[in-house]
């Protein structure tokens, strides 16, 4: 097996140079003259806008121009377009436009007014405050639970109710059946709480035209050029792609809120042409709190049926689901099609009805987040069999193992019509609850206990649909130097991808590490790509470059028995070596391309159209201690076992995990974007006020692995970079509620602060007191 081949835990290639301060992010680009962009936000959540006046603004020192959105609308420039649209069976889904800089209303706190523009970053913003604008505030509605209620204020005119989609799934009719038969029922409502993507490198672009080509360009900090170059294109300028250069360098997290066309970057392109000058924006964190699309926000009621010998029959789950004041790019597809169709999960659920029903609000708009839809569902189904669980008297495991999916019944048809292909789930949770010590844990509890703590343990077990979408296409190119050159259009955000890659030709050519090259990023240069998202850029990327590394195999193969005068049928083959079968005569995959008389010795261009998702499952099992004086939760164990199908490189992919769950455990013990309700003003603006997860708040994660190959993929690989944040939020949250079980508490809502720990206890100490 080559040394740097799949399956081998290869350290990351592309560390030494971030290590060094050597990498290049949008901000290290350097454009000539490039002026400075701030834009001007919107102080209130819900205002007209009466007047714009910008005269004095204008004549401030340095100013090279303003741009407002009665300029975008007189020139012609297009809305930010949906690109999803929920299909329903009666009326349409409510589409406002949303301008790049808004259009007589403002509609959330932070929504761009102006684009100022200016030789420094302090001038434009000493001249933002001389922009004088008329306000005339209007009621706002910030609440996901209140917002279709009659008589709350209405975001648009022409969306009653402020309802954006009234959607479904599943058969009413037999899961009602399932419920009137059942001898069990069981009720619980969830709110999956708003957070905010938080990457360390903030949202950025560098806009520049040039009037000789009548060409833009863009640097933007994104997880795929390809996207935001076809919307630009096509939805806001109305010009032929050629026109459009789009570069993404090295970017410093994304997480799902980069891949989206965003506001800024129409204003930027805009103003450098119109102000004939480049234009750098460079948000600051307060910032991003106000304009980034957030994730998540969703109000979720969910009932299970259950018959006399403890089998679910039937799931009924309504939500509201928050979209904010204006529709992102893919926010509607996220909380419908992407991530509710997940919702009968590992369990062999034989009825279900799944109602959503999107809303606006005057908040910024809501779209993916690590996981985009699937961790809500997990959510949703992992409390909800764990409530069954203990509301039946029965063991939260043995009441999963008793529903799961039979490993003898797969591939397996859901009731939300999807196709499980593989998987053993039993065989995951059994060996999650050895490594964990679950035998022993009550033993562990009454230790804490003498301690004056309580301790708790959840599970969690997910099962999430990724690695689908559209196709990618990879062009290898060979040197006859022996250089290799991958051409792909996928875009790393910290994942590893350089290694990745490297490794699907190293295992195919032989080549070393250090002579491959892996080009990303540069729509002039990489023509086609899907973006990074959805856990898709090793099952569906490397899936391509496979493909294209096979094909030079193989015509290398030809040239191989020319050169060793031997019949190509006796050639054998394996990491880039070719031998004369029974002998000893050889030589690389390198020697052969540097014989080659032509510059480039081989290129080929590989393609994969993902034919379904890939279905990574597994279970996670959180231990954590409360100190009922305080409500600090300590989590004292954390014990994963998934099944990523094959997995490229272990190192990468226990990183993504540990990544993932860092996320899952913010999500439930710390991290909310609460607005004030009636004026609609973001609470948490600043990580003063946004608790992010240190390092002290995360326990040490035994990672382990109960592999069942892919049916789907080519490479046997099922997605990877979400699945920590999908299976870690229920797990924390169940042992929370585990550890609470003293007092009576079976809910608690995210996040699980310490505060509303502590006010939960005093509650229900409170409420056993009376009775």
């Amino acid at each position: 097996m080559a040394t740097f081949g799949i399956g081998q835990p290869v350290r990351r290639s592309e560390d030494p140079k971030f290590l060094k301060g050597q990498g290049r992010y949008t901000d290290d680009v350097e454009l000539p003259n490039a002026a400075r962009g701030y834009f001007l936000r919107s102080p209130l959540a819900h205002a007209e806008l009466k007047s714009i006046d910008t005269t004095a603004a204008s004549q401030a020192p340095g100013v090279i121009g303003i741009v407002t959105g009665e300029d975008l609308k007189a020139d012609g420039i297009g809305d930010l377009p949906v690109k999803f649209v929920v299909p329903m069976d009666e009326g349409k889904m409510a589409q406002p436009p949303r301008p790049a800089l808004a259009q007589g209303r403002v509609r959330f706190v932070g929504e761009a007014i102006a684009l100022v523009v200016a030789d420094t970053l302090e001038n434009a913003k000493d001249a933002a405050e001389l922009i004088d604008i008329d306000y005339g505030d209007l009621p706002a509605i910030a609440e996901t639970a209140t917002a279709a209620e009659p008589g709350a204020p209405a975001v648009w005119d022409d969306a009653p109710n402020n309802t954006v989609f009234d959607w479904e799934i599943g058969d009413k009719g037999k899961t009602d059946a399932a419920f009137d038969n059942a001898a069990h029922t069981v009720d619980l409502t969830l709110i999956n709480n708003r957070v905010v993507a938080s990457p360390m490198e903030a949202r950025c672009c560098q806009a520049a035209f040039d009037g000789e080509t009548d060409r833009f360009t863009l640097y933007v900090s994104s997880q795929g050029v390809h996207h935001i170059l076809d919307s630009l294109a096509e939805d806001i300028f109305h010009i032929e792609k050629d026109k459009l250069r789009v570069l993404t360098t090295d970017v410093g997290g994304g997480f799902g809120m980069k891949i989206f066309l965003y506001p800024e970057y129409v204003a930027t392109l805009y103003a450098a042409r119109k102000l004939g000058t480049p234009v750098r924006w460079f948000s600051e964190r307060t910032e991003a709190f106000l304009s980034d699309d957030h994730g998540r926000d969703n109000v979720t009621d969910v009932s299970l049926a259950i018959d006399a010998e403890h089998k679910i029959t039937g799931i009924r789950v309504h939500t509201l689901a928050n979209l904010g004041a204006y529709l992102s790019t893919f926010g509607c597809f996220v909380v419908t099609e992407c991530g509710n169709r997940m919702l009968s999960g590992l369990y062999d659920i034989p009825a279900g009805h799944v109602h959503v029903k999107g809303v606006f609000t005057n908040t910024q708009p809501v779209d993916a987040y690590r996981g985009a839809g699937r961790p809500e569902a997990a959510y949703v189904i992992e409390r909800v069999v764990d409530k069954a669980a203990r509301q039946l008297g029965l063991d939260p495991a043995e009441f999963r193992r008793k529903n799961f999916i039979p490993t003898d019944r797969i591939p397996y048809h859901t009731v939300f019509d999807l196709d499980y292909d593989s998987g053993d789930f039993p065989a995951h949770l059994d060996k999650a609850l050895k490594i964990a010590g679950a035998d022993g844990f009550e033993q562990r509890r009454q230790e804490a206990a003498a301690r004056g703590k309580l301790l708790g343990i959840g599970l969690s077990c997910y099962i999430e649909a990724c690695s689908g979408g559209p196709p990618e296409n990879a062009h290898v190119t060979v040197a006859n130097t022996g250089k290799v050159t991958v051409i792909i259009g996928t875009q790393s955000n910290g994942q590893g991808h350089e290694t990745a890659y490297k490794q699907f030709v190293a295992e195919a050519l032989g080549t070393d590490f250090d002579n491959i090259e892996i080009v990303q990023g540069d729509s002039d240069i990489v023509l086609t790509g899907g973006g990074t998202g959805g856990s898709r850029s090793v099952p569906v990327g490397g899936a391509a470059i496979d493909e294209a590394t096979g094909s030079i195999i193989e015509k290398a193969l030809v040239k191989a028995a020319d050169a060793m005068e031997a019949a190509a049928a006796d050639i054998e083959v394996e990491n880039g070596t070719f031998t004369i079968a029974g002998t000893d005569r050889s030589m690389t995959f390198t020697e052969l391309a540097k014989q080659s008389q032509d510059e480039i010795a081989f290129q080929e261009s590989g393609g994969f159209a993902p034919p379904a998702n890939t279905y990574p499952n597994g279970t996670h099992i959180a231990e954590l201690e409360i100190d009922p004086e305080t409500g600090v939760v300590t989590i004292t164990r954390f014990t994963v076992v998934d099944d990523f199908g094959r997995i490229l490189n272990p190192l990468l992919v226990q990183g993504q995990v540990h990544g993932g769950i860092a996320q899952g455990v913010g999500q439930a013990l710390y991290e909310v974007a609460q607005f004030e309700p009636e004026t609609g003003q973001l609470l948490t603006g600043s990580f003063m006020d946004y608790a992010m997860p240190r390092a002290d708040n995360l326990p040490f994660v035994d990672f382990h692995t109960n592999n069942v190959p892919c049916k789907t993929n080519p490479l046997g690989v099922k997605g990877a970079g979400e699945a920590g944040c999908i299976g870690s939020t229920p797990a924390v949250v169940n042992a929370v509620i585990d550890a609470l079980s003293v007092y009576g508490v079976t809910q608690i809502d995210m996040p699980c602060t310490p505060q509303a720990i502590w006010q939960t206890i005093q509650d229900h100490t409170a409420r056993q007191a009376a009775e």
